[in-house]
């Protein structure tokens, strides 16, 4: 059984995905053993309690420096033995420490096709509008491993979402949830959860497809 424990700063619609996934048995051979969130308002705690998943806010304000917080978040993740690290709509950057420790056991959800709309200055709404701006015709979201760089690691699934005539960036950041994000983060934990996941010289090598 895999251990994932689940990063995220907001409400939390990632995680909610997963855990409808697990429900529905379309993840198989993991559980969420922990939630962790920098905002001690943010839903996805909520989310978290309401199926009894352990959940904490553990804020960078809430210690003298970041070393001190990023040993805390180390420590939590340790304590509930965590196998794989989801980051899902996590905007708190991850210290190397952490990289190095779980490298290739933190994966990302990030809402356009990499190597596209991706790299610093680009989350959130900010990438569906660069993608708007540029007159793209087809974006989507990437899940990948994290390494030291900014949306720079592994890619292991990704998923095509049309751009229609109208879109604003919210009517896109919607639909790229729902067509994309919403089913390759929760098929990248039940594909790693079973083993069909490898990666070798930056590259990730699925034993079956979507």
């Amino acid at each position: 059984m895999l251990n994932v424990a689940v990063l995220v700063s907001g409400g939390g619609t990632n995680l909610q995905a997963i855990i409808d996934a697990i429900d529905a048995g379309k993840i198989t051979n993991a559980q969420i053993v922990s939630v962790i969130s920098n905002n001690k308002n943010a839903y996805a705690l909520e989310r978290a309690k309401n199926h009894n998943i352990p959940a904490q806010c553990i804020s960078p304000k809430d210690y003298a420096d970041r070393p001190a917080f990023h040993e805390a978040l180390l420590k939590a993740l340790d304590e509930v033995q965590a196998d794989l690290i989801v980051l899902a709509g996590y905007l708190v950057v991850i210290p190397e420490v952490m990289i190095r420790r779980y490298r290739n056991r933190i994966i990302n959800i990030h809402p356009s096709l990499i190597p596209s709309f991706c790299g610093t200055g680009y989350y959130g709404l900010k990438v569906h509008e660069g993608a708007l701006e540029r007159g793209v015709k087809i974006t989507g979201a990437t899940c990948h491993f994290v390494d030291e760089g900014t949306d720079t690691g592994p890619i292991i699934l990704q998923k095509a979402v049309e751009v229609k005539q109208g879109d604003t960036p919210e009517i896109l950041q919607r639909r790229v949830m729902e067509e994309a994000e919403w089913i390759i983060m929760p098929k990248a934990i039940d594909l790693i959860a079973n083993g069909k996941v490898t990666v070798a010289d930056g590259k990730v090598f699925v034993s079956e497809e979507l």
